[in-house]
């Protein structure tokens, strides 16, 4: 009898060890990280390595908070293959109070293993659109076609209403949450997280054909945050953001052109056009909008060399204008350049050129007329490579010139005023120990 109860109180023991060790294992951490904003690159790269340092972690589930008005095709697919793929289940809770799962944000849920939303949240309106120019009727229908397949096969997969999901993509239908519930599109309604993980302890989800339990009830949430990399490039997908890149690239490099020194201007102008470029990388950019642009930086660059009084940076401003309208030739608002942004672009630009352009031109025009003679045979720098034009430095003022003798003159090299031609100086370069008044040539003012 007494070995009896010594190995009774031996396996009780042995229970209350094991206890704890046991609740800790059903009890592991859930993490959770935020996707808000348009589904582009950076956010499934965000998407993918949370669920990857999930998986390593041991976590029992990867919760995703998402609000999205939707975004790019490829993106949302690559999302969608990788909750496919993972070993652990996938939660999307659409979360706070007005956020929205909208476009490319339905197709996200109905992958997950379980779907929920806040209650005073939305789901819906799921219609393709082209993000590019316009494409034929019989190419619409191919496109609206294979979403409601690929949608379709999800709702199936999951155990949601197919139907709906397809009505969502031919017909733009949205859901409230309580709707969402009802019509069995998603999986519950929760207020918060504790309520979520309270509805979700006891649930049951199918991974490779082994059946999970969740034990989320009183579960340890570990939020996980965007790296610094993926909130700069998610920033940087924003059209009004690249837009702002390009043009401070453009004026950086238009001074620089304009004011040869340090080269400050040209370094910043060169980094954001690079900063630019990623941006256009990952949005849908037409390319004669691009193209308008460059046009209108090529004028304006011609103006400052060849002085015309403004005539080409006129055409610079208005080539402008019109490529930066159609630059994000769009449907969809998230995809689109502000108007209030171009229209102020526009008139900064058109007021900084007005000014200096005139400004430029009247004092050289007076120089012309008043200061030839003066001109004549004085030393200088040359700020660029003349070959056969270029830009120096005279007297501390910088002018377009022409190589005399038809022969290339090097950056840095010192260059002597031969004559004139309207507002180009006519140079040569100077040789140490000649004579600077010595064939002079005379002016030419036409």
């Amino acid at each position: 009898m007494k070995k009896k109860s010594l190995l009774l109180a031996f396996l009780i023991a042995l229970v209350m060890v094991a206890l704890p060790s046991f609740s800790a294992a059903e009890s592991r951490p859930v993490q959770v990280i935020q996707v808000e904003g348009v589904i582009n690159p950076p956010v499934y790269m965000f998407i993918s390595e949370a669920i990857d340092r999930a998986e390593r972690e041991g976590a029992q589930a990867l919760i995703i908070q998402l609000d999205t008005p939707g975004g790019l095709d490829t993106s949302m697919r690559s999302i969608i293959r990788e909750i496919l793929d993972s070993q652990i289940p996938i939660v999307i809770y659409v979360y706070p109070d007005g956020s929205r799962a909208t476009s490319a944000g339905v197709f996200i849920t109905m992958a997950a293993h379980v779907a929920a939303m806040a209650p005073a949240t939305s789901i819906g309106a799921a219609h393709p659109v082209a993000f590019q120019g316009e494409i034929s009727d019989e190419m619409k229908q191919k496109i609206v076609n294979d979403a409601v397949a690929y949608i379709r096969n999800l709702a199936e997969k999951r155990g949601r209403n197919a139907a709906w999901a397809e009505e969502a993509v031919r017909e733009s239908s949205s859901l409230t949450a309580s709707q969402a519930l009802e019509k069995e599109v998603i999986d519950y309604v929760a207020k918060d997280y504790p309520d979520l993980l309270a509805q979700l302890d006891g649930r049951k989800v199918v991974l490779d054909g082994r059946e999970i339990v969740l034990s989320t009830k009183g579960a340890e949430v570990t939020p996980r945050e965007m790296s610094f990399r993926l909130r700069l490039l998610h920033i940087l997908s924003d059209p009004n953001i690249a837009y702002l890149l390009l043009m401070i690239g453009i004026y950086g490099i238009i001074y620089e052109f304009a004011n040869p020194g340090l080269g400050f201007a040209g370094i910043a102008g060169v980094i954001s056009i690079i900063l630019a470029l990623y941006s256009l990388h990952t949005l849908p950019v037409n390319i004669a909008g691009l193209a308008l642009i460059v046009l209108a930086i090529i004028l304006f660059i011609a103006d400052i060399i060849a002085a015309t009084g403004g005539i080409l940076t006129a055409g610079g401003i208005a080539s402008m204008l019109l490529g930066s309208l159609i630059l994000f030739d769009s449907p969809v608002p998230y995809l689109r350049i502000a108007p209030g942004l171009i229209i102020g672009t526009a008139l900064a630009t058109a007021g900084f050129f007005t000014f200096a352009v005139r400004a430029v031109y009247k004092a050289h025009k007076e120089k012309s007329t008043t200061g030839i003679e003066g001109m004549l045979g004085q030393i200088g720098v040359a700020r660029t490579e003349v070959n056969p034009r270029g830009q120096v430095s005279v007297r501390g003022e910088l002018w377009s010139a022409e190589a005399l003798d038809g022969h290339k003159i090097e950056k840095h090299s010192r260059i002597i005023v031969q004559s004139m031609k309207g507002l180009v100086l006519r140079v040569k370069k100077y040789e140490e120990g000649g004579a600077p008044a010595k064939d002079r040539g005379g002016s030419d003012k036409s």
